[in-house]
Parts: C-alpha cells; structure tokens; sequence
C-alpha cells in the first residue's frame, strides 16, 4: 500500500494524536517556570524591554577581539553575519559609562550604528507589549467561541494558539533568543497563524457533510500545504536576513519559523486529536441538536 501523507490524521486514536504535544507543552511551561524563577521573566528580555545600548559595526575583528575591546563594558553578547557585520548587545550602564563607550566606538569604529534604550523606557514598553499580547488573545478567544458557540471545539481552539506561543516562548528560551520588539510582533503573527489553521481544520471537521476520515485528511492535505508555503517563505527570510546582518528580521522570521513548526504539532495532533474524539464520542450531535 503506498503511503499517503495526508492519512496520518486517519491512523492513530485520538489519545496518542494529542500524548505528544501535551508533554511538549508540559516540557515547555516547565522551561518557561525555571526561566521566570531565575529571571523573574518567562522569556529573557533583550535590550529593548531590559534596557542597555546595542552596536552594529562592519569590521574585521574576531569575537575575541571585540570581548577585548570592550571588555569594561557590560558586554552581553556578539552576534555574527556575513560581509563582516558584528551586532554587539551591552546591559544597562550610567550616563558616563555610555559617553566613554560611545567615544570608544567612534575612535575604532567611526561607521558603527549605536541605538540605546533606558531601563525606565524599556519596562514601559514591555508592559505595552505584555498589554498588546493579552488583547489580542482575547480578542481571538472571543470571536472563536462567537464563531463555533460550542464549547469543547472552541476550546481547542484557544488552547492550540496558547500552546504555540507558550511553546515557541520556551525554545527561545533554549535557544537564547531574548525578547524584544520584534520577536513580540512574530509572536502576535502566530495567534493569527494559529487560528487560521485551527478555523479550517473545526469549519470543516463540524460544518461539513461526509466521513469524519474524509474530512480530517481534506482538512489536513490544506492547511498542511498552507503552513508549508509559508514556511518555505520564512525560511528564505530567514537566510537573506542572516546574510544581510539585519538583526531585527532575522529574529523575527526565527520565531515565526519555530512557532509554524510548533503550530503544525499542536494544529494536526493536539486539537486534529480532540476534534476526532468529539466527533466520535457522539458530543458534536448533542452540541448540535440542542
């Protein structure tokens, strides 16, 4: 029998469909509470929100050199591209520190792009940003429950969005990858992205006619050519931003990059899963007679 990718939602029960990316969940809010016990933050805070002065300088210097130079600096990391661009993160410093600073970069480094942020400005932005995230998963999970007015479909839902973001959030943890403005807007593009397929795969799982089968392998063969045309696309921001050195892009297409991966677990396991066990349970006919 030939192997028929979009068949994968027909083969297991809906307990091992939706096993796997419930430990992953659990893994990763356990990662996000480890990170918030020694940070007081569930994701590390770049500049931005933490506050401190971030460099960007085309030069021929080593990383090891750079540490040197800088070294009575609060140097927190160094991040490389191609064409020699080096993008230099240094914490918080006083008024004076950052006068030397910048009077050493213009000395050795006369071309260097130097942008700072206060810690002051930078906690307001993050409430800002805490405040946009909050708003807009609410303003999601409302319209979901509005659209299906059913409560376990619904529910799934939301959690799928929530679990993408809480899942994307600890491997950025893993991977160091600090939280900033631009990470912040690629995590609000994943609520949308999550619900886009989590809407298709529940419009045609309990709006449409036919076999439950037929219907989770349409749903599936869809928004699974969905999700990779847009990964495809990410993927090839990804690599222009990494050789053009544009730091902010760069961090953006690798949360989005992450988050789609994450979301294809949680949309055609996880919530693919419970739909099927709903369906099957006979729940979607009570829900729907009454």
């Amino acid at each position: 029998m030939a192997f028929d990718l979009y068949d994968l939602v027909n083969k297991y029960p809906p307990q091992q469909m939706m096993a796997i990316p419930l430990a992953i969940f659990v893994i990763g809010l356990m990662i996000i509470g480890v990170n918030f016990m020694f940070t007081g933050a569930p994701v590390s805070l770049g500049i931005d929100f933490a506050g401190g002065t971030a460099v960007t300088i085309i030069t021929d210097d080593t990383p090891e050199q750079l540490e040197s130079y800088f070294a009575s600096y609060p140097l927190i990391s160094i991040g490389e591209g191609l064409n020699r661009g080096n993008y230099l993160r240094f914490g918080p410093m006083s008024d004076d520190q950052f006068r030397l600073l910048s009077q050493d970069i213009g000395a050795r480094y006369p071309d260097a792009k130097v942008d700072q942020i206060g810690e002051s400005f930078g906690e307001t932005l993050q409430q800002q940003a805490l405040f946009a995230l909050l708003i807009s998963f609410i303003g999601m999970s409302v319209i979901v429950f509005i659209a299906f007015r059913t409560v376990i479909p619904s529910i799934a839902v939301v959690f799928a969005a929530f679990a993408d973001i809480l899942i994307t959030a600890a491997i950025m943890d893993i991977i160091g990858l600090p939280l900033s403005l631009g990470t912040t807007a690629a995590l609000l593009m994943l609520i949308g992205y999550s619900v886009d397929s989590d809407i298709l795969l529940t419009t045609r799982i309990l709006k449409r006619q036919g076999k439950l089968e037929d219907k989770l392998s349409n749903a599936f063969r869809t928004g699974f050519i969905m999700t990779t045309t847009t990964l495809s696309a990410v993927l090839a921001l990804l690599i222009v931003s990494w050789i053009g050195g544009i730091e902010i892009i760069l961090q953006i297409a690798t949360v989005l990059l992450i988050g789609l991966i994450v979301d294809l677990i949680n949309t055609w396991m996880f919530n693919a899963g419970l739909l099927k066990w709903y369906v099957q349970s006979g729940r979607a006919a009570k829900e729907v007679r009454r």
